[in-house]
């Protein structure tokens, strides 16, 4: 959801700022005022390649910023992570991801990019913000054009009913992926060179003459340090038990302070607190004083034993000179070996072994499919109807969209399915149903893309949605229907509109200008200004007749009201 941009030195535009609303926004204005750079500054807030003969004449760049909210959404985890992005709630109450962006594009054709601060790409920053919005207009690369995504507006619709199913033949189409790949693998290893068999069952031998346990070389390092220094850890443990228990040790001169204290307390009892506390140490010194005794006397040096560990732990270095670094990578090489001469030894058992197993994940596919394919066949004609009805409402004519499945061979089934959804447009009845890309007009693409919007509703993953030339054309009872559909859609979505309609415009919770006006020098420069409630009326005069009369600005104040009411 867009929260503001703001614009500097783009063609007319000297300076500008737009914050729309979170439902209906709607910018009106002469033709010529400037109302497409506005558009052209959200295209590359959203990636679109720079053009330098934009940056307004006279200065040395361009820039466009702007603040976008969104509940999580996946742009967010494509783009930008979520540690880079400052996090708000929003007025619903659900967390929300803020992202603040901006583009700087100077006149000999240079590009910078910065999200929440940090220099980025233009392929970040079309990851970011691109699958937030929708631009719906004639010239525009809107994704009702792209029948990659007619699945996903599709399933969006459908709920839990394909959703389901869906989950199924992704996780079904996921094994057999890898069941083939084993198989692969299987056949792959079978026809091993004998120069790379003879490596394996050589690098097998040698570490199994070793046979290294997981966990042995720390063990056995910890074991020769003690070992190999016996008689230093003995003396250091002796010393330790004489300082303490031998003659004239600490235990005894601590021994002779208790008693000194004890024969003092009888004329002063703080004093015997003292050989208390002197007592409790006592008891720790001779706990001390006895452990180090044991640990002494447990000590023991024995050559051989010695010998055996530093030749078991010149073994263990040498395999993992040759291959190591560490003892997991040799663990790990023998496994690779073992299986290398275990593919090759029983090639004919394990083949038979990943072929069933690949023959079972394509039949748990194929039925998969099937209940993918039987559940969208459910779906699809509801939801062109649901669609169509929309269309009706939007007086287009008879038009209908056409969900069309057209099942795929095997090999081009992908994640999303075993079949191609596609939007196809039939301008009326008899009429053959074809691509909408070939065949409708921008106006036309526009009201489709508004009627399928509505439907989809709080399911769809897009947050914002602007229109440019959804009014092409329309007037009478089609521009009262064509706004009364725009305010339904304002429930579920951030709309924007750029409308010459009046019966638009009195439905946009905030109304901005653009207009025409001389500034610096003479220069012509776009203006952008929002609407007050007390501007309005001369403005909606203007769109009904051209000018504010006394009649247009009654008729004006008469369809705000009604809006307002509805």
């Amino acid at each position: 959801m867009i929260d503001e941009i703001q614009v500097e030195n783009l063609a007319l535009i000297r300076e500008a700022a737009l914050e729309p609303a979170r439902g209906l926004t709607v910018l009106t204005g002469e033709t010529g005022a400037g109302k497409t750079a506005l558009l052209s500054a959200l295209k590359l807030l959203m990636g679109a390649r720079a053009d330098k003969e934009a940056v307004r004449d006279g200065e040395e760049a361009l820039s466009v910023s702007g603040r976008f909210y969104g509940a999580s959404p996946a742009a967010v985890a494509e783009g930008v992570e979520a540690d880079d992005a400052g996090w708000s709630e929003a007025d619903s109450g659900a967390v929300d991801v803020e992202l603040v962006v901006a583009r700087r594009v100077t006149v000999d054709g240079r590009s910078r990019v910065t999200l929440d601060g940090r220099m980025a790409s233009v392929g970040e920053l079309a990851r970011a913000v691109a699958p937030t919005i929708d631009l719906c207009g004639q010239h525009e690369h809107q994704q009702l054009m792209k029948p990659a995504v007619h699945v996903r507006m599709l399933d969006a619709w459908a709920g839990d009913a394909v959703a389901e199913v869906r989950a199924a033949y992704e996780e079904a189409f996921a094994a057999a992926a890898a069941a083939a790949a084993e198989l692969a693998r299987v056949r792959e290893a079978g026809e091993a060179s004998s120069a790379k068999l003879d490596e394996a069952r050589f690098t097998l031998s040698r570490i199994d003459a070793v046979d290294p346990r997981e966990g042995e070389y720390d063990e056995l390092a910890a074991d020769l340090a003690k070992v190999e220094h016996a008689e230093a850890l003995a003396t250091a443990a002796n010393a330790a038990h004489e300082a303490l228990a031998g003659e004239d040790g600490a235990i005894d001169a601590l021994n002779g302070a208790v008693s000194a204290l004890d024969g003092g307390a009888r004329f002063d009892s703080s004093l015997g607190a003292y050989a208390d506390s002197l007592r409790e140490v006592g008891y720790v010194l001779e706990d001390v004083a006895r452990e180090t005794r044991d640990y002494r006397d447990k000590v023991e040096f024995d050559p051989e034993t010695l010998a055996q560990q530093q030749e078991r732990m010149a073994a263990l270095q040498g395999l993992m000179r040759a291959y190591g670094p560490r003892m997991d990578d040799v663990l790990e090489r023998r496994a690779e070996a073992a299986d290398l001469v275990s593919l090759v030894d029983d090639a004919a058992e394990r083949e038979r072994a990943a072929q069933e197993a690949a023959r079972a994940a394509e039949d748990a596919l194929a039925d998969a499919a099937r209940a993918l394919d039987a559940a969208r066949a459910e779906a699809a004609p509801r939801f062109a109807d649901a669609v169509g009805a929309q269309m009706d409402r939007l007086e287009m004519g008879g038009a209908q969209l056409v969900c069309e499945l057209a099942p795929l061979e095997r090999a081009q089934w992908t994640k999303t399915g075993p079949s191609a959804v596609e939007f196809l447009f039939r301008p009326g009845a008899g009429m053959q149903a074809r691509p909408l890309a070939r065949i409708a007009s921008g106006g036309e693409v526009s009201r489709v893309m508004l009627a399928i919007k509505v439907v989809l509703g709080s399911t769809d993953d897009v947050d914002t949605l602007v229109f440019d030339e959804v009014d092409a054309g329309v007037g009478g009872s089609t521009a009262v229907a064509l706004a009364e559909v725009l305010a339904d859609l304002a429930r579920t979505h951030q709309v924007i509109v750029v409308t010459h309609l009046a019966q638009v415009a009195v439905r946009g919770e905030a109304h901005y200008v653009v207009r025409k006006v001389e500034g610096e020098g003479g220069m012509p420069e776009t203006d952008l200004s929002r609407l007050c409630a007390d501007e309005r009326p001369a403005e909606i005069a203007r769109m009904l007749s051209g000018d504010a009369t006394e009649t247009s600005l009654a008729h004006a104040r008469e369809m705000l009201e009604a809006a307002k009411r509805d």
